[in-house]
């Protein structure tokens, strides 16, 4: 087996959000109170300014780090994992390369709050304490862009509904949520094969599934302020979330094989 290297991570943040380093290994990530309708953001990954192409894991790769939060009901969404920013927009702006949106690729550990609801599929778990894995296919974003036209029409739950359904068939999704408090120090695994992925805590395995995502991913670590979701009802929605007092992760000991 391959020894463990630290990785190297590039921080960004909204305005008043921090990236502290603690010490080698370690930061802290921290957003401000405020009031819903602003978004807030700190986060570190590994992917700034790169193609989707050129992001830097694909199979075998065991990401592990200790982290806590300052609270088991943070409102929105923090988390650390492997992913391909399917949502990041760019034009190649200031030597940054170009994006469109695309489908989903993951794996990762992702705490989300009520009212998220980030399934697809009725089975698989939608917020809390979760560990997910989204496999889909390789679409060109200029291919996805047409149908944003027709994104109004989702507002009717009609159509919602059996958009979703589409939507699932396409998009492969597992998930679970598992028991944690996450005020306390937890040392998380993830095992990344090429035929499948295990989600272990504090060494105890808390998912296993044969569903791998589409290569290659990046790494993100993150807390933020936002919401999403695409209910069974058909009922959509995003925005952003009020956090009464500052929210906070710290992590450490972030190592790859």
């Amino acid at each position: 087996m391959s020894a463990p290297h630290v990785l190297k991570l590039t921080p960004r943040t909204t305005p008043d959000a921090k990236v502290t380093p603690l010490h080698p290994c370690s930061w802290r990530l921290e957003i401000p109170d405020g009031e819903a309708g602003k978004y807030r953001l700190a986060q570190l990954d590994d992917y700034t300014n790169l193609p989707r192409k050129q992001l830097l894991w694909n199979p075998p790769v065991t990401i592990s780090l200790e982290g806590r939060a300052s609270s088991n009901h943070i409102p929105g969404t923090w988390g650390f994992g492997l992913w391909n920013d399917p949502f990041g927009v760019s034009f190649g702006v200031q030597g940054g390369s170009r994006k469109l949106p695309t489908l989903p690729n993951c794996a990762w550990f992702f705490r989300a709050s009520p009212p998220n609801y980030l399934s697809i599929h009725d089975r698989a778990a939608g917020q809390g304490n979760l560990a997910a894995v989204f496999r889909s296919p390789h679409i060109p974003g200029m291919v996805l862009a047409p149908a944003l036209i027709g994104f109004p029409l989702l507002f009717i739950p009609v159509i919602s509904r059996m958009a979703r359904k589409w939507a699932g068939s396409i998009i492969k999704q597992e998930a679970v949520d598992f028991p944690c408090d996450l005020r306390e120090w937890h040392t998380y695994k993830i095992v990344w094969e090429a035929c499948g992925v295990s989600f272990l805590v504090d060494s105890r395995m808390v998912f296993q599934t044969p569903l791998t995502p589409n290569t290659p991913l990046g790494m993100v670590i993150w807390v933020d302020n936002q919401y999403a979701f695409w209910r069974p009802d058909g009922k959509i929605g995003w925005g952003t979330l009020s956090n009464q007092e500052p929210a906070w992760i710290e992590i450490r000991n972030v190592m790859q094989r």
